[in-house]
């Protein structure tokens, strides 16, 4: 398969009535080759050499992405922890220091407005993480709803970096001692060239792989840093797309918004278990009826029968023809060999091994239910023995 072929994901094309911004490395990836398009109101690179061979290093290797158009945010103060949890359906009273949490900003109905990623920092300190084309509204929305001795501070002057691969604890490691410490969803604070970075061991690939928050002004020595490493090379936004579709893992704006809920996106894990019970978040009554029995429609994985890819958009269709469902992500996943594609079904139509139909551009594909993620996950949970402590 040549990467011709692989086209841009649709996300990678999004546009605002802004010109974009640009970000610190911005002359940075230009130099380094970067085809950069606008996306999420900023100019960003959506390949270099190519997304397959991008894919693939990845997948063997350790790839670097610049991901600074992410909202940073450190939200603060008496009472921050139950204030959070008022807004996600998350256990943050339960999260010990250096801990990372996948949750849910949800509205009033339990739609989900972000996905997102909370670290607990201290007593009542939060280090969040919101997608990069939601984090103004998520703010907004923060700021509405947060007491007012709550204090949430948005971090613009800081990028953030992804290295991601097998290869990547080898490379930081070299650059950032003491990081091959931390486990998956695991943080700290570390020292580097005379400021302080703040790493988790996380990731958006399914791979073993690090996110790095560092000062805007240091962040192209510290990219350089990286590629000097042989393991090193940098990806775009093309290869990131088919990497977390190939992990089985939504984007928001596409798999997931306002009109899904966590259990229409099978992300059942964010509701824990004495939030479930308790209650006291957006939408719990809705939420607990859907796991309840009362669902209709559910996220699921498609393996796409032939060589081409059935991209988002498309329809799921019943024998007369009739729409009972969507695709909301899809392309060619280069480690798979095949088609894959993300798409609400009945309930009825969930269950791995269902055949179903798919339409596009009035064309009809075949396509069989599976289990995600497509490549498994390769998380490190338990880091070597030998391992430093992080700082």
């Amino acid at each position: 398969m040549s990467d011709t072929v692989i086209t841009p994901p649709d996300s990678a094309l999004d546009t605002t009535e802004l010109p974009p911004e640009t970000l610190p490395l911005d002359a940075w990836h230009r130099d380094h080759g970067g085809r950069m398009v606008e996306f999420a109101g900023y100019w960003m690179p959506v390949q270099y050499e190519g997304i397959m061979a991008e894919h693939l290093w990845v997948r063997t290797s350790a790839g670097l992405f610049d991901v600074s158009h992410m909202g940073q945010l450190m939200v603060s103060g008496d009472g921050a922890t139950a204030a959070l949890e008022a807004l996600m359906p998350g256990d943050f009273a339960a999260l010990k220091d250096a801990r990372i949490r996948y949750s849910l900003l949800l509205d009033d109905n339990g739609g989900i407005l972000d996905d997102l990623m909370v670290t607990r920092l201290g007593q009542d300190e939060f280090y969040v993480v919101v997608n990069g084309a939601t984090k103004w509204d998520d703010i907004a929305h923060m700021r509405e709803h947060l007491a007012d001795d709550i204090v949430l501070n948005h971090l613009d002057e800081h990028a953030l970096l992804a290295l991601q691969g097998p290869k990547a604890v080898d490379a930081l490691a070299r650059v950032v001692a003491g990081v091959e410490a931390l486990g998956f969803m695991q943080g700290g604070s570390f020292e580097w060239d005379g400021v302080t970075l703040g790493i988790s061991r996380s990731g958006y690939t399914g791979e073993d792989g690090f996110e790095i928050s560092v000062p805007g002004d240091h962040a192209v020595a510290l990219a350089d840093a990286l590629m000097a490493q042989s393991e090193v090379k940098p990806i775009g936004l093309g290869a990131r797309d088919s990497l977390r579709l190939e992990a089985g893992l939504p984007l928001y704006g596409h798999d997931l918004d306002p009109e899904t809920t966590p259990v229409m996106a099978d992300l059942g894990f964010a509701l824990s278990k004495r939030r479930r019970e308790e209650g006291g978040f957006p939408g719990h009554a809705r939420i607990m009826a859907e796991r309840d029995g009362g669902l209709k429609s559910k996220r699921v994985g498609l393996i796409v029968d032939g060589r081409q890819p059935v991209r988002e958009g498309a329809t799921v269709v019943d024998a007369d023809g009739q729409d009972i469902g969507r695709v909301t992500s899809g392309g060619f996943a280069p480690t798979v060999g095949a088609p894959i594609a993300m798409a609400y079904v009945p309930v009825a139509l969930a269950e791995p091994g269902t055949r179903i139909t798919l339409a596009q551009r009035g064309k009809h594909h075949t396509a069989t239910v599976t289990a995600m993620p497509f490549v498994p996950h390769r998380y490190v949970r338990q880091p070597s023995a030998k391992a430093g402590a992080a700082k």
